[in-house]
């Protein structure tokens, strides 16, 4: 996502969020990175650039940004939730040692559009629910050799 602050403040403006200096810092420094971090871990990125932003910011800024859709919270395997600011139908890989990696796009739609649109239709009707999004994490481990 290319995360200029000019689009930066446009996204803000379209959902309705307060546009701050430190806001924009946590939306740029999630968007500027395939690693899917935990908010201590993006803290500690961020706080090189500004010593003044706290973790209680990072946490606040990335409950906002999730709660209007532009981030997403992503379970890791090891129990830290992580953040993406792809908000793209992809599926996630969730390693166990906690890492949290994109699928390749083309695996990911393939393994997407496998997906039964009747039993999304059943779910439903069943639930009186309508399906928004689906979300596919694929929980994983290294190979060892034994593993071949």
């Amino acid at each position: 996502m290319n995360a200029t602050p000019e689009r930066i403040r446009e996204l803000f403006h379209q959902h309705d969020l307060r546009c701050t200096h430190q806001r924009e810092l946590v939306f740029a420094g999630l968007a500027g990175t395939k690693a899917h971090p935990t908010a201590e871990e993006l803290y500690l990125n961020l706080h090189g650039q500004d010593p003044n932003i706290s973790l209680a910011t990072v946490y606040n800024t990335l409950d906002a940004l999730s709660a209007v859709g532009l981030v997403r919270k992503v379970p890791g395997a090891s129990g830290a939730c992580r953040y993406d600011a792809d908000t793209s139908q992809h599926v996630h890989i969730s390693m166990g040692d906690g890492r949290v990696m994109d699928a390749p796009q083309d695996l990911s739609e393939r393994l997407l559009a496998g997906l039964s649109l009747a039993v999304l239709h059943e779910i439903e009707d069943r639930l009186g629910i309508s399906v928004s999004r689906i979300n596919v994490q694929v929980i994983a481990h290294s190979r060892t050799l034994k593993d071949g």
